[in-house]
């Protein structure tokens, strides 16, 4: 017979929090939410107050000497989880910024106590916690005891079956403070301003009896509420590979033919090229062959939007729905938002191609505060998609040298599983492209350097490039330095 008490876990109603606090919030629990002014603490407490409130299950909102209900009310109501009918049913406001201006700790539990027994609610908040103990502190009075005052305060919400949040503003977490160790659950929010994006970040510093997800976590605050962007699970073992290998055709036949028969499914693969080498319409080409065949994708687009004038074919597949569009122009993304931006699309479409155009845009699109480490950034991305089984084409602009031939001026060509590199060569005062497969893993592949060339009609790949003195940026073809900056 088990002699363990089950704690069951509230839905918090916040996308993406149910995950980061480990499965939901415990509930009877006694929980702060604290971090700097504007950060999205009263939002939060909102929002998880709508989510969960009901007639048998009311919310007590306690107002202290931050904004009074009426004034929060009007800034609340702008979000879609607002509901104004749960005012006064499920939900009550009370104001406790007379009591709180007394400065007497007694009065102000005494008066919580007598609205707590009045209203049987559920779910207590209090908003500004802070607000009490920094009047408590400048009030001459020696019966003031604040210790004493938050361990009455959390027994007595226990033994009321209610789960609680107290809301403060606290700067950083060498505060000293005893709800700091009363307190079973610790949410902080952080924000940062850098140029002209703001960060906002969530930790889950502490949550009695259950494993939370550590580290930090951005979140966005949107007319819907507040979104937390958790990191995507993924499997830590590679499954093992089938064979004979599961090929996806590329659209281009004499593409596949190099590639050993097409890009293995599941695959990630680069395609390394200077500006107009025809990246993106391979990237294009890719996606329309898996529409021929019945397959839908996801295009992640961080330059230019498609477009008919542009890409007509690309454009068609967007708008017939074969293709999902993440286009998104925030200053401020985070690698987990723009991960899970794809894989909610892939979720949606059952999609298995997606393409990134181009990773030197997908840096840029970055907060700045990301872009420090972008290899890592990278790698987790790739590792998420390629972990649902979709396979991924990446484009990467490398710089017009003629001397070497780079894939990745991130250094980070070793993460990918199939690498096509893109250049140009100069061959009697006329600019060729050439293309060649450098990498397969665990499959053959073609060595060849072969000329091709785009028009109205897409991509064609000619014949090998001949056994010539054809220059490479002047140097004969057969000394060609092949650099990986990985």
């Amino acid at each position: 017979m088990s002699t363990k008490v089950t704690i069951n876990r509230l839905a918090t109603g916040v996308p993406g929090l149910d995950e980061v606090l480990g499965g939901g919030l415990p509930e009877f629990s006694f929980n702060l939410i604290a971090g700097p002014p504007g950060c999205g603490k009263t939002t939060l407490a909102h929002q998880m107050m709508f989510a969960l409130a009901t007639p048998e299950r009311p919310a007590l909102f306690f107002t202290v000497l931050g904004e009074p209900p009426l004034k929060m009310l009007r800034y609340q109501q702008q979000f879609d989880f607002f509901d104004s009918e749960a005012i006064n049913h499920s939900i009550h406001y009370v104001n406790l910024a007379a009591d709180t201006l007394a400065g007497n700790l007694d009065e102000v539990l005494r008066r919580i106590v007598s609205e707590v027994e009045a209203h049987s609610p559920s779910l207590v908040f209090v908003d500004s916690f802070r607000s009490v103990v920094l009047a408590s502190q400048t009030q001459d009075n020696p019966n003031n005891n604040l210790p004493q005052f938050v361990q009455q305060l959390g027994m007595l919400m226990t033994t009321w079956q209610a789960t609680t949040f107290l809301i403060g503003e606290y700067f950083t977490e060498t505060d000293t403070n005893p709800i700091f160790t009363v307190a079973d659950g610790l949410i902080w929010l952080r924000q940062s301003v850098q140029r002209n994006s703001m960060v906002r970040k969530m930790e889950i510093m502490k949550m009695r009896g259950q494993p939370t997800l550590p580290g930090l976590h951005t979140f966005r605050i949107a007319t819907s509420g507040i979104k937390v962007f958790a990191p995507a699970a993924f499997k830590p073992d590679e499954a093992p590979l089938e064979f004979p290998i599961k090929r996806l055709k590329m659209g281009v036949p004499e593409l596949d033919e190099m590639l050993g028969g097409g890009l293995p499914r599941g695959y990630s693969l680069l395609v390394a090229g200077p500006s107009g080498s025809g990246k993106s319409i391979l990237a294009s080409t890719f996606l329309a062959e898996g529409a021929r065949n019945g397959e839908t994708g996801v295009i992640a687009v961080f330059e230019q939007r498609p477009n008919h004038s542009q890409n007509a074919t690309l454009a068609n597949l967007i708008q017939s729905g074969q293709v999902a569009l993440v286009d998104s122009r925030a200053p401020d993304l985070s690698i987990d938002e723009i991960v899970h931006l794809l894989l909610s699309e892939i979720s949606r479409l059952k999609a298995t191609r997606v393409v990134i155009d181009s990773l030197s845009g997908f840096e840029l699109a970055l907060a700045p505060t990301f872009r420090e480490d972008f290899r890592e950034s990278l790698s987790r991305m790739v590792t998420a998609l390629t972990s649902v089984g979709v396979s991924v084409l990446m484009t990467s602009e490398l710089e017009d040298r003629y001397t070497d031939l780079r894939f990745s001026p991130y250094g980070t060509a070793f993460l990918t599983d199939a690498i096509i590199v893109q250049r140009y060569i100069e061959v009697q005062s006329r600019l060729l492209r050439i293309m060649a497969v450098v990498k397969i893993r665990a499959s053959a592949h073609s060595d060849e350097l072969r000329q091709y060339h785009i028009d109205d009609n897409g991509m064609h790949i000619g014949e090998t490039l001949p056994d010539q003195e054809g220059l490479l940026g002047g140097r004969p073809t057969r000394h060609r330095l092949i650099k990986d900056d990985g």
